[in-house]
């Protein structure tokens, strides 16, 4: 048995996180110009002081150079990945070097 919800009063699909294309368009750059201008580079004095777990600091280069490397870690790589991250550092770096060299 299927039901059938009907409406008869119609609605206007509105996307609120549509920004007016007036307001969001990006200037365009100088012929031969780069528009990484457009962003000032981040300060030092500025930045967090939270330090981070080895074990996170050794997952996050593992993803990255993952990713480098032409292989995005997918869901179920994450226990693999836990489990490497979990290594001393001297191994961390090691599997770092394997994967940058692949992609050399």
């Amino acid at each position: 048995m299927s039901i059938a919800l009907e409406h008869h009063t119609p609605q206007a699909f509105v996307d609120l996180y549509a920004a007016d294309p007036a307001e969001s368009a990006w200037p365009s750059a100088p012929a031969g110009q780069d528009m990484d201008y457009l962003l000032p580079p981040p300060n030092p004095s500025e930045r967090l002081s939270i330090l981070t777990d080895p074990r996170d600091q050794h997952r996050l280069a593992l993803h990255a150079a993952l990713t480098a490397a032409g292989v995005p870690p997918l869901p179920e790589d994450r226990d693999a990945i836990d489990q490497l991250s979990a290594l001393p550092s001297s191994i961390n770096t090691t599997l770092q070097r394997w994967l940058r060299h692949t992609t050399s």
